[in-house]
């Protein structure tokens, strides 16, 4: 797998090309995710994306990490101070290996966040 994910046109057929440690990762961090807020799942950009009030949350998979990405990230930060900023936005993205240790708990508290971030401040991706 390069640096994108897997090839899919359903988010079921991307969790269903992955295996080992990525799929698991991925299947529990994709239901912690639909459990916190009433999220759309869709594949963009060769991601898993969760919108709510726009894109909200990703999830990819690459070849050695998997990446936890938030759109409004900078403001998670006091959640889980291991997202990282990416971009000239509010991006931020937590970077995974199988070594990292990551709950259904804490990720279904920053996806309730990430939801509630993006109902209040509107859509991420409308520039003013």
């Amino acid at each position: 797998m390069p640096m994108m994910g897997p090839a899919a046109e359903t988010p079921d057929a991307y969790i269903a090309a992955l295996s080992g440690w990525q799929r698991a990762r991925c299947t529990m961090m994709r239901a912690a995710i639909m459990g916190a807020a009433p999220f759309d799942e869709t594949i963009k950009w060769t991601n898993l994306v969760f919108m709510a009030n726009g894109p909200c949350i990703l999830i990819r998979a690459e070849e050695q990490r998997v990446l936890l990405g938030f759109w409004r990230g900078k403001r998670l930060r006091a959640l889980d101070p291991r997202i990282k900023a990416s971009g000239k936005y509010e991006l931020g993205n937590l970077v995974m290996t199988e070594a990292t240790e990551l709950t259904a708990e804490q990720v279904g508290r920053l996806a309730a966040e990430a939801c509630r971030l993006n109902i209040e401040l509107g859509n991420p991706a409308a520039r003013a």
